[in-house]
């Protein structure tokens, strides 16, 4: 219940009365981390530098000058935004050892707001999947794969050779930083989201995760991937917590052209208690092929939860959805070949030994330094940027994602105020099974349900609804109107209230260090 509270009313109080030191939480977040060292969330630990963070902290609340909320509050950031003093890796060979010499914006109003950064989050290389299996640091594991819940439903009693691999996955690429959170070793993540990478292990791990409104939160400073669909995204708690970051984050950053030019004014939630003047659409398209029977149902009770508390419900058509992940396809992987141009060997990164000839050494380097998803995803994006290929390929892309946009700007103006859809088309699957098929064809079927709103630009949030028959979370989408994340966070609070979400049960963390995450259980930041 404690957990459910947030940031705002539990550990913000705490720090302020002086129950709990910032050094103390930072203390207790990092003993996690050393306990969970198993789900392999994190890259880099910054325990020294978040322990001078802590200590900074603990000097302005003696003095009775907090910086708001967040001071004192463990935090940690997916590893591809650039943090100055800690390496950032992209979890790839390419950026091994390299430290930014700057701070990604988003990261930077964190640190101003007086947050403790404990370290960056593992993901699939340069955020390239589904799953977050694919980095050179190895996969992370899904924390429900070790709670209480999932065990008694799927891992037999007895202690097989076979126990090892009943683990399932976090989803991707932000698994790292959806591990962290939901693992209690950090308060809120950052994670980064081009296709689903927030909302998909936010979905897998029972975490809010939030993508914003193109535009609302400075790119500044986060590696990219595809310029017109990356947003940083927001992991948390509860969805209290998820506006606290939101407040702190968005707004004109004068290095990105692309953020809103108009101040963003931080809002507190209103706990709504009516909902009849609210018109829920669901988009009959979202019944995609491989949702599970589970997850349908799942949606099906919750439009029945809108419909018995006053709200509309009604049936709405996206009909360009179903050219969607193809169109994502084209659109992606050109604008991944022209950001990845970048990593030559020459500036920073790594720098292959081969001395034959420039070119030789630029092929050695990418060659090395890259694995063979993004090796592909480089292959084909220049393919389909070739002069011939152009017109038939980029710039019909191009339009496909216009009409996808209108199908929603439609929906909106007819007096839809949020969409209802599935996040995944089931829970987590076995790291076993999932690597049977290939990066291309995972991402293709786990970004068919969350992309579009990327296309669309439109701001998204999955809210943890459920456990599967196996134990495992299940989380429903939400996706509003261009910029109005009030309205939609709103929308989603109340949702959490009603569906009151099971806190995760994680023995193998309480056979580790008992302590710890009986204190951890107990307070959550808002």
């Amino acid at each position: 219940a404690a957990l459910k509270q947030g940031l705002r009313s539990q550990v913000s109080a705490a720090l302020k009365e002086g129950r709990v030191t910032p050094t103390e939480l930072c203390q207790r977040c990092l003993a996690l981390i050393r306990s969970t060292k198993f789900l392999n969330a994190y890259i880099t630990v910054a325990e020294e530098t978040a322990l001078k963070q802590a200590e900074e902290s603990e000097e302005r609340y003696k003095r009775g000058q907090p910086l708001g909320i967040l001071d004192g509050i463990p935090i940690a950031v997916k590893d591809n935004f650039n943090t100055t003093g800690i390496e950032t890796t992209c979890a790839s060979n390419m950026l091994k050892g390299y430290i930014s010499p700057y701070n990604a914006t988003v990261v930077q109003k964190l640190l101003d707001r007086g947050a403790v950064l404990l370290g960056k989050t593992n993901l699939d290389e340069f955020a390239m999947g589904s799953g977050s299996t694919d980095g050179v640091f190895g996969p992370v594991r899904n924390p429900w794969s070790y709670s209480k819940q999932y065990k008694e439903k799927c891992v037999p009693e007895s202690h097989s050779e076979n126990e090892e691999s009943n683990w399932v996955i976090t989803g991707g690429s932000s698994g790292g930083s959806a591990a962290a959170v939901s693992s209690f070793t950090c308060f809120a993540a950052l994670g980064s989201d081009t296709g689903g990478s927030t909302r998909n292990p936010a979905a897998h791990c029972g975490v809010v995760g939030l993508k914003p409104t193109y535009g609302l939160i400075s790119r500044h400073g986060l590696i990219p991937l595809v310029n017109s669909m990356d947003v940083p995204g927001i992991l948390t708690r509860c969805v209290d917590d998820a506006a606290v970051l939101l407040g702190s984050l968005a707004g004109h950053d004068p290095k990105d052209s692309t953020t809103i030019q108009d101040d963003f004014k931080p809002f507190e939630l209103p706990n709504l208690t009516d909902v009849s003047k609210l018109s829920i659409g669901i988009p009959k398209e979202y019944h995609a092929p491989g949702l599970s029977s589970e997850i349908l149902t799942l949606w099906s009770k919750a439009a029945d939860l809108f419909r018995n508390a006053g709200a509309k419900v009604v049936e709405v058509s996206l009909p360009h959805t179903r050219y969607s992940i193809v169109c994502y396809h084209v659109l992606c992987t050109a604008e991944v070949a022209s950001n990845m141009a970048r990593f030559d060997g020459l500036e920073y990164g790594h720098r292959s030994d081969m001395k034959d000839s420039t070119e030789s050494m630029y092929a050695a380097t990418r060659r090395e330094g890259f694995n063979d998803v993004v090796r592909g995803r480089i292959l084909s994006g220049n393919y389909f940027l070739l002069k011939q290929n152009y017109e038939k390929y980029f710039v019909k892309a191009q339009k496909v994602r216009r009409l996808i946009a209108n199908d929603f700007v439609k929906v909106f103006r007819s007096g839809v105020d949020i969409l209802l859809t599935p996040t995944t088309l089931s829970d987590a699957a076995l790291y076993t099974e999932f690597i049977q098929e290939d990066n291309r064809t995972r991402s293709a079927q786990d970004d068919v349900l969350t992309q579009a709103a990327n296309m669309a630009g439109l701001p998204a949030i999955n809210v943890p609804t459920a456990l599967s028959e196996r134990g495992l979370p299940v989380g429903l989408q939400f996706i509003g109107r261009s910029f109005q994340e009030k309205q939609l966070l709103t929308v989603a609070k109340w949702f959490e209230k009603q569906v009151q979400f099971p806190v995760i049960q994680l023995e193998e963390v309480k056979r580790h260090d008992s302590g710890v995450f009986q204190h951890q259980k107990s307070a959550s930041f808002s």
